[in-house]
Formats: structure tokens, C-alpha cells, sequence
């Protein structure tokens, strides 16, 4: 094909596509709905969501295998496992791999099988995942974090001199360089509050230490290409509410809807993670990334708060958001970038189209994890599919299906189930995603009703037995790794 110049060349480029593209991983969550926008994307996962009915997800029998400590030994175990061997060989053509998480071991598996990662390398992205490093990048760009300092800590007293050397006051926030934050991000206000977290932060050789402010959280997914960044639309996080997460400040979903931030506050983060993907392309990383930010409640003042340089948890909403659908998913670009093709694209253009507010709608995402400190067995789970909520509040499931977009109402909504029948239920295991119409919100950001009827009737669902006769190595342990 010629060089793609707009997104006529681009809805056409991959209509037509016949290289088979896989996105590996334990779902196909992240991904959601991609298929249905390039010819030949399939999904091979590890977890079976939709009881063997979506068209386009290939889950190959368990077989014994070691505890999985991570994704990336979920993808490392499917890269190896025969039958998916088996399955791209039957496909033929140059395949193609995307991964939410890989690592060398990945990258080994992957060339040994002849398939293409189209993504920048391990060691780059780990590298930019470093919170540190993070707040250095945005330095360059002009992307300011919150006050902080990068500093290894040896003891209480030595953070308290680090602070008052940094003006960062008495309540501190902290964090560790790797690692989810609801389980990463230590509130400081006292010794006993250091205590509780100072195995974690002493053994780092830097945390990062910073004022703690009132805000609230945000994120935005970009790309940066060689033709510059495309920005996404900025999405309001769900964090740390108990009735889906047992994690403090633990993210567990998300929302996108016109009014969610005044438009100085919009530009701003537009802006930021603009330069943000210029600044990544110089450090070599291309491609889609997510930024989180922490918008001060008190001054309405942006900063920078985390980089994920992969697809993440709020990939589904951009990519089904207004501007999507009027012209394609944010994640083509990032398809587009790896493919070879040569193309030159107005970003500066597409980004002052999509900061219309015309291209934003209103959607939410939920991420029920099991909140209670036990483990179950679950003997019965709700299947993935469109549920409907009645008038007095209570759900009923509708029927099958596997595309969000069918969702006709903010009385119904698409259940994707994680954990099912057999599964072991943990404190912070993943049960399910809840999208709906709507907001799932109220306007001090607090959980509305039609959220918590919504999140009380997927659970009510969920049936489990306590575990009898099973090794304790066999049992996770609390907090064990999140699959999203």
C-alpha cells in the first residue's frame, strides 16, 4: 500500500490487513473490541471469558505448570504451549504479537516462533516504568510532577530530614519505583505509618518522596509516532473504593463524559502528554503509553503522576470513546507505527478534533475485585454477557455477548468475567469488569447508587465453598498479581 496520509488510508489498511496480529495475555480485556476494526486480530488467553464463544479468542487447555508470579509468566507459558504453537502455524503469514506485559523471556519465546513483537523492547519499557525515571522524562519535556525528591531512604528520621530539606511538608507521599499503586503508594504522616511500610521503602535504592496534595486522579492514553503524539481523552479514575478494591488508593476503574474536568484543565493534560511523546520518541520509545495525572482540587494545577508505557487497564475506554468511532481507535496509530508502512499523518490536526468535546460520550468502567480477607473456591460465577438492572435496583442477566458497544441503555450493562467456576477467590482477586452507559460517579467523585446497585448484583452471583482439603502452597496468597 502507498503511504498513509488520513484516516480513510488508515480504516482501509486495516480492513484489508492479512498479517495474523495476536494480542497474548491472560485476557483479552485491555483489547477489547480491536478485532472488530483489523482484519486478523486474534486473541490467545489464558483465561476463558466468554465460554468458548467469541469468534475471535483462542484458549488452549490447561496444562501443569508453576505458579504464575506475574502476566508476563502467563504469556511466557502460552508462547510455549502446543497447541498455540500449533494454532499460528495453522494461520501462516509473518504473525504479529502485542502484549500488555513481556519481558527477555517473551522476546526469546517470540523470535524463536518467528513472531513479530510490535512493541519497543523490554528493557526500554522497564526502564521508562521506573517512577523515577518517569519524573526525570517529564522534567525534559516540562511536564512538572508533584513537588518530590528522588532519594533513598534509610530510616523515619532520614525521611523527615529529606522532606524538610525539599519544603515537602509533614504529610508525605511515597513511592517505590516498580509496581501497582494501590499496593506501591505509602501515606506517611507519622513513625507508626513508616513502620507499616518500611521494608518496602528501605530496601529500594530511590523512592519517591512527595508533598502530599488534595487532588484527584486522572489519566490519558497517547501515542507517539514518528509523524508526533496523538492524545486520547482525559478519563476520571475510580480509586481505593471498598466495595471494589481492599486496596487504598488502588485503582479500580475509570469514567469519560463531557463535563468531567473545565477545559483549562483538559488543554493542560493534553498539553503535557503532548511533550511528554515527543520526549519518549527522543528516549527511543514509540508507541502507545499511558500517563496518570493529579490534578490539585485546591488550585486546579496539573501534574504529572505516573507513566504505564504499554496498553493498561483504560485502554477499552479510549478506544471506544466518540472520537473512535468517528474515526478509528487510538491503538491503530500504534499498529500503524510498527507495521512498516509509511505514513504521515496532520497529529496536530487530529488532536484540536478530538479536544472537542463533541467527540467525548459518556461511559464507565468498574473493576470488582473480592474485597474480603479469605479464600473460597467459586462454585458459580455470572457469565459474560449484557445484564439488565430494574426499577427497584436488582439485576438479571439478559444474554450473551461480547461487544460493549450492544449496551442500548444506562439500565443495562456489559459483565466481562475474570474469575469462574473453580477458581480460587482471593482478597484482591480480579472477579469482572462492569462497563456502562453513564457515569458510575457522583460529582464529589464518590460511588453513585446506580453504581453500587450495579456492583451488588454482579456479586450476588457469585457463589463459593470454602477450601478443604488443599496444600497451602496451592492456595494464592493475599494480593497475589493482578491480570488486567
Amino acid at each position: 500500500m502507498q503511504k498513509v496520509s488520513n484516516i480513510s488510508d488508515l480504516r482501509l489498511l486495516f480492513h484489508r490487513n492479512e498479517r495474523p496480529i495476536y494480542f497474548i495475555s491472560a485476557t483479552n480485556f485491555n483489547l477489547l473490541g480491536i478485532d472488530q476494526w483489523v482484519n486478523r486480530f486474534k486473541y490467545i488467553n489464558y483465561i476463558d471469558c466468554f465460554d468458548g464463544r467469541h469468534p475471535n479468542v483462542f484458549v488452549p487447555p490447561q496444562l501443569p505448570h508453576e505458579e504464575f508470579q506475574s502476566i508476563e509468566d502467563i504469556n511466557n507459558y502460552l508462547l510455549q504451549h502446543k497447541d498455540v504453537v500449533d494454532y499460528v502455524e495453522r494461520a501462516g503469514g509473518r504473525p504479529v504479537a502485542v502484549f500488555l506485559m513481556f519481558d527477555a523471556e517473551t522476546e526469546r519465546l517470540c523470535e524463536e516462533l518467528g513472531i513479530e513483537v510490535w512493541f519497543p523492547s523490554a528493557a526500554l519499557r522497564e526502564r521508562c516504568d521506573n517512577k523515577m525515571e518517569t519524573v526525570r522524562i517529564g522534567n525534559k519535556a516540562g511536564v512538572p510532577s508533584v513537588p518530590n525528591a528522588l532519594c533513598k531512604v534509610d530510616s523515619y528520621a532520614h525521611l523527615r530530614e529529606i522532606a524538610e530539606t525539599h519544603g515537602l511538608g509533614e504529610q508525605l507521599v511515597v513511592q517505590t519505583a516498580f509496581g501497582d499503586s494501590g499496593h506501591t503508594t505509602f501515606f506517611i504522616s507519622s513513625e507508626t505509618d513508616f513502620d507499616r511500610h518500611a521494608e518496602e521503602i528501605i530496601q529500594d535504592p530511590e523512592v519517591k518522596i512527595m508533598k502530599r496534595i488534595n487532588c484527584r486522579g486522572a489519566t490519558l492514553e497517547a501515542c507517539a509516532t514518528r509523524s508526533g503524539t496523538l492524545v486520547g481523552p482525559l478519563l476520571t479514575e475510580v480509586v481505593g473504593e471498598a466495595e471494589l478494591t481492599p486496596y487504598r488508593g488502588g485503582w479500580c476503574g475509570n469514567e469519560i463524559f463531557p463535563g468531567a474536568f473545565s477545559e483549562e484543565v483538559r488543554a493542560k493534560a493534553r498539553d503535557m502528554a503532548y511533550r511528554f511523546g515527543n520526549q519518549l520518541m527522543a528516549e527511543g520509545y514509540r508507541g502507545y503509553f499511558d500517563l496518570d495525572f493529579l490534578i490539585d482540587k485546591d488550585t486546579d494545577e496539573v501534574y504529572l503522576g505516573e507513566l504505564n508505557p504499554r496498553i493498561c487497564g483504560a485502554s477499552p475506554m479510549t478506544n471506544h470513546a466518540a472520537f473512535a468511532y468517528a474515526d478509528v481507535p487510538l491503538f491503530l496509530f500504534h499498529l500503524l507505527e510498527f507495521s512498516g508502512i509509511e505514513f504521515e499523518l496532520d497529529v496536530e490536526e487530529l488532536n484540536a478534533r478530538w479536544a472537542n468535546p463533541a467527540f467525548i460520550d459518556s461511559w464507565s468502567q468498574l473493576v470488582i475485585k473480592h474485597t474480603a480477607n479469605n479464600v473460597d473456591i467459586i462454585t458459580h460465577a455470572p457469565a459474560t454477557g449484557i445484564y439488565r438492572m430494574a426499577d427497584d435496583g436488582s439485576v438479571s442477566y439478559h444474554r450473551f455477548d461480547y461487544k460493549r458497544q450492544d449496551i442500548e441503555s444506562e439500565n443495562e450493562a456489559f459483565f466481562l468475567r475474570i474469575s469462574g467456576p473453580g477458581d480460587y477467590r482471593y482478597e484482591g482477586a480480579d472477579l469482572g469488569i462492569l462497563i456502562t452507559r453513564g457515569r458510575s460517579m457522583t460529582d464529589d467523585f464518590a460511588l453513585n447508587e446506580r453504581a453500587r446497585h450495579w456492583i451488588a448484583g454482579i456479586k450476588k452471583y457469585y457463589a463459593a465453598k470454602p477450601i478443604m482439603a488443599v496444600h497451602d502452597e496451592q492456595v494464592p496468597a493475599p494480593g497475589a498479581f493482578k491480570i488486567l
